[in-house]
Order: structure tokens, then C-alpha cells, then sequence
């Protein structure tokens, strides 16, 4: 798909439309609308279903292709991934919604416009703090202009803080992470999408989260890896099989860090 300075284009306009949606749609609606429970049990308000209208409405503008979002039916969003080989939109309007329902400041858009069902350019905008994280394939990651990553990663996992997501993981990793951690310091923030742009900016140095779909990581995964960093499926399988599969994913800031860290999960799985 065209250049990487024409990709580094077309993720300017798509952050500039992200920010419009998210002052226009979502933050009106902060911290004074109701959650809600979809089928399967997952969380949403009103403020994901109209935001998700109005990117489904835009984004098609900004590029050709379909636009498949979470809040979607499991047989729209698989018809629609078979669809846009030639080019698509994987869109999370709200990442966190938990969070954005309970007053956390700490949720985020995430988009991403996809080709043969990789990434090529990509945003993810927390419009509480402003934290604008976007990348195109092959033109970098940045922080609101200033490029990926902020800090050095840890070189060593013993001195790394890590975001895992304990109630994903199996039993037996979960009891030997909280009983013997390899890493110095862990967190978790509730919004996938931030946390793996928080590994791209050095702000955490590793990553491991037990079942994630395709939009908690469409974007996030690029600028990770834009940003210096690598990551895999927990089972070794493809981390773009499709909007039906979830994921364990596992993810550090440096390919020497994620080593040592892939390592150590897998002999205590």
C-alpha cells in the first residue's frame, strides 16, 4: 500500500478525525452515561455505539474499505473481514469501557486500517490526557509528534515492570507470576490498547495478557513494533487470524527483553 511517507500521511488525517470524534462524541458523554451488557457478557455504553457510527460513517472517506468494530454481531464482523483483504477498518471506539463508565481516565479510540490483514497505519488516542500514539509501517511510532520510544527499555527482566493481566492467564502461570515474578514491578490498566503502547514508549517494558481480539491490538501492535519492539501469540499462532479468535499475547520493548521473557513463560506454563 502506497509509500511509507504516504502511509505517514494518511495516519496524520486519521489522528486528526480521532481527535474530532473523540471531542465531539465521546468525551461529552464521560463520566455520565450508563454501562450496559452485551451477549456475551461485555460491557458497553452509549457513547462506543455512537462513536462507532459516526468512524463507520468517516473513515471509508479517509481510505477505501469496510469498517469492522467491536460492537458488531460475530457474523458481521467475520463477513466483513473476509471482505477487506484489499483494505479495512478494525476500530475499537472505546477501549476501556469499564473505565470510561466508572470515571478512570484511562480508555482510549483505537484504529487501524489494515491491507491483506496486516496493519499499515494506526492511531490510539486517550482524549482525557491528550495522548495521541500513532505509527505507519515503515515510517515510525510517536507520542504526539515526538517519536517512539520515550525512554530505554530495561535490558534486563529482572529490573523490568511488566502489564499483566492476571485474570486471563492460565492458573498455574498466574500463581507462579504473583508467588515468584521474574520482573521487578507489575501493572494493569484496564485498556489494552494503552498498555501496548505504554511497552512502545518505554513506560512499561514488557507485556502478557491471557485472551485479546483483534481490534485490542490492531493498532497497539504496530506502533510496538514501529517503536523497536516485538511480540507473538502465547500459542504460537497467527496474532491476524480474524475478529473470532482470541489471543494470549505476549510482548516486550527490545528483542533481547522479549526473549528473556517468552523464555521464562514458557518454562512456567
Amino acid at each position: 500500500m502506497h509509500t511509507a511517507a504516504q502511509r505517514l500521511a494518511s495516519v496524520h488525517a486519521l489522528e486528526s478525525l480521532v481527535r474530532e470524534i473523540a471531542r465531539d462524541v465521546i468525551l461529552p458523554r464521560y463520566l455520565k452515561t450508563a454501562r450496559n451488557r452485551k451477549s456475551d457478557g461485555s460491557l458497553f455504553t452509549e457513547a462506543d455505539l455512537e462513536s462507532q457510527r459516526r468512524f463507520a460513517q468517516a473513515l471509508p472517506e479517509l481510505m477505501p474499505g469496510p469498517v469492522l468494530g467491536e460492537e458488531m454481531t460475530g457474523p458481521e464482523q467475520a463477513r466483513l473481514w473476509s471482505a477487506g483483504r484489499s483494505g479495512m477498518w478494525c476500530i475499537d471506539p472505546i477501549d476501556g469501557t469499564t473505565n470510561f463508565a466508572n470515571g478512570i481516565p484511562f480508555f482510549a479510540v483505537s484504529i487501524a486500517y489494515l491491507v491483506e490483514q496486516e496493519t499499515q497505519f494506526g492511531v490510539v488516542y486517550n482524549p482525557v490526557t491528550d495522548e495521541s500514539f500513532y505509527a505507519a509501517k515503515g515510517a515510525g511510532a510517536f507520542l504526539n509528534g515526538v517519536e517512539l520510544p520515550l525512554r530505554p527499555a530495561s535490558g534486563r527482566l529482572l529490573d523490568a515492570v511488566a502489564g499483566v493481566d492476571f485474570k486471563r492467564v492460565s492458573r498455574h502461570l498466574g500463581d507462579e507470576l504473583a508467588v515468584r515474578p521474574p520482573y521487578f514491578s507489575q501493572r494493569n490498566f484496564g485498556s489494552s490498547a494503552l498498555e501496548w503502547c505504554f511497552v512502545a514508549a518505554g513506560r512499561l517494558d514488557i507485556y502478557l495478557h491471557g485472551g485479546q481480539m483483534l481490534w485490542d491490538y490492531a493498532a497497539g501492535r504496530l506502533i510496538l513494533a514501529e517503536a523497536g519492539g516485538e511480540a507473538a501469540a502465547l500459542d504460537g499462532g497467527s496474532l491476524m487470524a480474524g475478529p473470532a479468535v482470541k489471543r494470549g499475547v505476549i510482548a516486550a520493548a527490545n528483542p533481547t527483553l522479549f526473549t528473556q521473557w517468552r523464555n521464562w513463560v514458557t518454562a512456567h506454563s
